[in-house]
């Protein structure tokens, strides 16, 4: 039998994204997400659950969270449950279910224009550490293009 592990939530941001890199210089960007269930108890009352979800995002992808996301954001999130575990300072072992995220839509454009801005008077965002330079691939020989008398553009050639 095989295994699927597919996550799909929409919610809003409870906290501004972090952005950091690891020492490979990955980016690497953690934030929360609050997502609210709304249900009527057999009672006819009306009830709200919320949970609070821990992403993680990787690479470039990190990077675009961590420039356009802010608290409060609404965005749709697709990815995998993962499953920290950790040994507590009393000792006791720990275990969370967090999402890696493997794509994101943002719900609204707040501010107008297609993306979603960051406000000014934000505090500056860490930078990405310096990269190596990297050598230019070798330039391919330009092919020649086929000459244009080989295809029939015709209107007998369409099947239709």
């Amino acid at each position: 039998m095989g295994n699927y592990n597919k996550v799909m939530l929409m919610g809003n941001l409870t906290r501004d994204p972090e952005l950091r890199y690891l020492q490979s210089g990955t980016a690497v960007c953690d934030f929360g997400l609050a997502v609210n269930r709304n249900y009527t108890r057999a009672s006819g009352e009306k009830a709200e659950e919320v949970l609070f979800i821990d992403i993680t995002a990787f690479g470039r992808q990190a990077e675009v969270v961590s420039e356009f996301l802010q608290k409060g954001r609404p965005v749709f999130i697709e990815g995998r449950l993962k499953l920290d575990q950790w040994t507590g300072q009393d000792g006791q072992k720990r275990s969370k279910h967090g999402v890696v995220l493997e794509r994101f839509q943002f719900i609204d454009s707040r501010g107008g224009g297609g993306g979603a801005g960051r406000a000014q008077g934000d505090g500056p965002r860490q930078q990405r550490p310096p990269q190596k330079p990297q050598e230019k691939p070798p330039q391919k020989p330009q092919q020649e293009s086929p000459p244009q008398d080989e295809f029939d553009t015709g209107d007998d050639a369409i099947p239709f």
